[in-house]
């Protein structure tokens, strides 16, 4: 009888071992910076219901140390998250510096996803070489912010400035020293070099067959568009993400802000909460009469796994579940103003819904017209260093007075000289 009760109980102990190991969770960092760590944050609960058995660690950092330590970790073989956010903004250097699986190949076999995600978001994920390295989550459809009451003080129709000689005859009214005291107190833009980004984004820094293209008539465009814009004082000459130009939006200094979709929900939430209903948005104006408006992607991040991920399953239901549900993705979008990339999310009828903020305008409608539209540019291995050698050219052309011809002249030399090596 004994024999009989210690076995009864070494069965029960044995299956209770069995049980706790079984209830065991399978623990995932994923790695983001704000707003993204908040508009996930609000998704693990249902992420949870549906996968009991993963437990979702969200490790965030700010934006240029997120980003730094994914590069520090990847490149030393450990230390980085199951899942890592990368914006659009970093997504080339991943792409030459390797170390994120090709969500292409099985068992992912993202190509399943690509209908219904927004194709120039899609093609800037896509290195050169064809691998898919993350998952478009967000876009940023670029788009015009402009100051509702400044434009009525002038009777000007935003929709009236059709081409680049538009904005810069308005800019030529709006900017002016409105107090008497001597100096110019209210300006057209923040930074003529958000004009140089409005056009040469519009495309690639190298061609198909890898050729460099920064002294094209796209980039010299666009030097001299921002110069004349620079030379005509039409903008404050100042940085984004700095305290004075927070103060532009709040106090009305500026009537016109080239940016992503995203800066409305900044505006909104933290930066000039107090300007409610003086906003609207608008699409960019054309180069000139009869060409078509300037199509440019503002923004944006994607979901990637590190190859160094032992838990390469969990992260792609994790991604899976951020990026193609449309109730996640509208969750994040309500949350944090994260635009979808699921491009099923669009037909909502949140997108038709009037934003007070910007006036009551159905601007959601706008962003899906303009996402529709943007170009595909495809991201090279080389584009970080394009662009840091452009910037570097713009600054010289706008502050120092360089010749545009020449300064892009010599970028091409630089990069054609620094992707040799």
């Amino acid at each position: 009888m004994k024999r009989w009760v210690y076995t009864v109980v070494a069965l029960l102990v044995l299956l209770s071992s069995c049980s706790a190991l079984g209830a065991r969770k399978e623990k995932l960092v994923v790695g983001l910076f704000p707003d993204l760590d908040t508009a996930y944050q609000a998704l693990i609960g249902k992420f949870n219901a549906k996968y009991p058995d993963i437990e979702v660690e969200i490790k965030s950092l700010g934006y240029a140390d997120h980003h730094n330590n994914l590069v520090t970790t990847l490149a030393a073989g450990s230390g980085a998250p199951d899942v890592a956010a990368v914006e659009i903004g970093y997504i080339a250097k991943f792409v030459s510096a390797g170390g994120m699986v090709n969500l292409l190949q099985k068992p992912y076999e993202a190509a399943r996803f690509k209908k219904n995600i927004a194709p120039y978001a899609w093609a800037q994920a896509t290195a050169d070489d064809g691998r898919l390295i993350a998952l478009p989550v967000d876009i940023a459809p670029g788009c015009a912010y402009y100051r509702r009451d400044i434009f009525a003080q002038f009777g000007q129709d935003v929709n009236a400035i059709r081409t680049m000689q538009d904005l810069y005859d308005f800019g030529k009214k709006v900017t002016r020293d409105t107090d008497g005291d001597g100096k110019m107190d209210r300006w057209l833009i923040p930074s003529a070099g958000d004009i140089a980004t409005m056009i040469f984004k519009t495309g690639p820094f190298f061609d198909d067959a890898g050729k460099c293209l920064v002294d094209t008539d796209r980039f010299k465009l666009a030097f001299e568009w921002a110069k004349k814009f620079r030379d005509a004082g039409m903008d404050a000459q100042i940085g984004a993400w700095t305290n004075e130009w927070f103060t532009c939006f709040k106090d009305g200094l500026i009537a016109y802000q080239p940016c992503g979709a995203w800066l409305g929900g900044h505006l909104q939430n933290w930066m000039a909460p107090d300007t409610r209903g003086k906003w609207g948005v608008a699409q960019f104006p054309a180069l000139g009469a009869g060409a078509a408006p300037l199509m440019v992607g503002w923004g944006g991040s994607f979901l990637a796994i590190p190859e160094q991920s032992k838990k390469k399953d969990a992260a792609w239901k994790f991604i899976e579940f951020v990026c193609t549900d449309t109730d996640s993705q509208m969750s994040s979008f309500v949350t944090t103003n994260a635009f979808p990339a699921w491009m099923p999310a669009w037909s909502g009828d949140y997108f038709k819904e009037k934003i007070e903020f910007l006036g009551g305008q159905q601007a959601r409608l706008l962003w899906i017209d303009l996402a529709k539209r943007i170009p595909e540019v495809p991201t090279s291995k080389f584009d970080i260093v394009a662009n840091d050698i452009v910037n570097r050219a713009l600054t010289a052309v706008l502050a120092e007075g360089a010749d545009i011809e020449q300064s892009l002249k010599d970028a091409k030399v630089q990069i054609e000289r620094q992707i040799a090596r």
